[in-house]
């Protein structure tokens, strides 16, 4: 298999001709392909792209293309500028797609987990009004001197010893009352001791 040979045609620019030469992987006949054609393609990526960023990564990505398969450039269809213009347009509109499709997936996962969210704050609120009514209807079935203790430790946060001098009892009454009164919630509720 020989190499073919191409025949610069009259209308070709230096920049076609250029391009040409690079077929053979020449760093050095890429270096004024790369000056003459990478502003082009910058300005391409960033008419469809918008944002700079993107446009400076479309341009790298698509002059080394253009390094990679320089043999495939044929001055006799387009102008180098043409072909580049033509792969960079296509690029960054793929840039545009995949970017699009992230954000849709991204948008995707944010709406399910809200949902999910919204559904476990219903259940939560429903699962909490429950055990709210099940502890209220248990201390209800206490005697009045173990709910007032339970009701003073547990919910008013008091110590034992604050809720004897609350109370106006002694200390080892209360402490009394409030187990005993802890033993009854846990019937009621069904707690299973662990």
């Amino acid at each position: 298999m020989g190499h073919t040979v191409r025949v610069p045609s009259p209308e070709t620019t230096p920049v076609d001709d250029a391009l040409v030469a690079c077929a053979d992987g020449s760093p050095d006949a890429f270096g004024p392909v790369y000056d003459a054609l990478a502003p082009t393609a910058y300005g391409t990526a960033l008419g469809v792209l918008r944002d700079p960023d993107h446009a400076a990564e479309v341009t790298q990505e698509v002059m080394v293309e253009v390094w990679q398969s320089a043999a495939k450039f044929d001055p006799a269809r387009a102008s180098a500028r043409t072909w580049v213009v033509t792969l960079t347009r296509r690029r960054a509109i793929d840039r545009v797609r995949a970017e699009q499709s992230r954000r849709d997936r991204d948008q995707r996962d944010v709406d399910s987990t809200l949902a999910a969210r919204d559904r476990d704050v219903v259940s939560e609120d429903v699962e909490q009004r429950l055990e709210g009514a099940a502890v209220r209807r248990c201390l209800d079935s206490l005697t009045g001197t173990q709910r007032e203790a339970v009701v003073d430790a547990y919910y008013g946060g008091r110590t034992y010893r604050e809720v004897a001098e609350r109370l106006g009892a002694a200390l080892p009454t209360v402490k009394t009352r409030i187990r005993d009164g802890l033993i009854r919630l846990r019937d009621c509720l069904g707690v299973n001791r662990g």
